[in-house]
């Protein structure tokens, strides 16, 4: 009976084991180092940022608004099969209309040290965050958070400790524990939650929710509870799944000019 109960625990913590090991696996998957652009940032015009992450160097780019003086930024955390590469021409609406961007990397992605998870990502976008709002090319009164499935538990985080003008979530969950849920993993063994929902229960500023009605990796369902979590949220579903949405940027633009973060006549919205 003691050689069985040996062999039965054995088995339970090999389990335990694979269950975490896949959850990692499945959470941040590996990026080909094909997937770098590390041009890109200066092709923007922008600069890189170094981000000192318990002891780990973060990678951040900060591409800065195309008008003079302290600006508005949006702080852009992007899904976990994606680099901060990908993003720096495609936010050159946001720069257009005024706001700087900074893109957040994540620990162990890209050419950023360490590993990622949900205690290093959140200890990011804090770094990165503190940064920009002591740079005197940002306004900290108008810190916009936002972020694309993975990276809404990323803002989610920011926004419960520290102060954000607006709170955009993009094709997110309402929480990473219960995407893992639903997968079959029990709760005691779930590693990295990003609980977006119990961040918006206590956000108390404008939120924009914007999900695909057929997305098939984050389902419509969790933007809807979202928006339950939220009842001042503006709630947008899309004809589109999870990768293919199309950039929402005139929807973004309006909401932040509705919001008093970037001036209304720059973007073409009536004031």
């Amino acid at each position: 009976m003691i050689v069985a109960g040996v062999v039965l625990l054995a088995l339970l913590a090999a389990v335990a084991a694979l269950a975490v090991s896949l959850q990692s696996k499945l959470a941040f998957p590996f990026i080909p180092v094909s997937a770098q652009i590390p041009d890109a940032v200066k092709k923007a015009g922008g600069e890189v940022v170094w981000l000192d992450v318990n002891g780990d160097q973060v990678e951040a780019w900060f591409l800065p608004a195309r008008i003079p003086g302290a600006a508005p930024l949006v702080m852009n955390t992007h899904g976990n099969g994606e680099l901060i590469d990908q993003w720096a021409e495609r936010v050159a609406p946001l720069r257009d209309a005024g706001a700087g961007v900074l893109l957040v990397e994540y620990p162990g992605y890209g050419r950023s040290g360490g590993r990622p998870s949900e205690k290093s990502i959140t200890a990011a976008v804090l770094a990165a965050y503190d940064w920009a709002t002591n740079d005197p090319r940002v306004d900290a009164r108008r810190v916009v958070a936002h972020g694309r499935s993975m990276g809404g538990g990323a803002v989610g985080q920011l926004a419960r400790q520290r102060p954000v003008a607006a709170l955009i979530l993009e094709s997110t969950y309402t929480s990473l524990a219960d995407m893992v849920r639903a997968h079959g993993v029990p709760d005691f063994l779930i590693v990295n939650r990003f609980d977006t929902a119990a961040a918006l229960r206590q956000f108390r500023g404008p939120v924009l929710i914007v999900h695909g009605i057929h997305d098939e990796v984050i389902p419509f369902g969790h933007a809807r509870q979202l928006a339950r979590a939220a009842p001042h949220a503006r709630f947008v579903g899309l004809d589109c799944h999870h990768n293919d949405c199309p950039p929402q940027w005139e929807l973004v633009l309006g909401f932040l000019a509705e919001n008093g973060v970037i001036n209304a006549t720059v973007t073409g919205e009536a004031p």
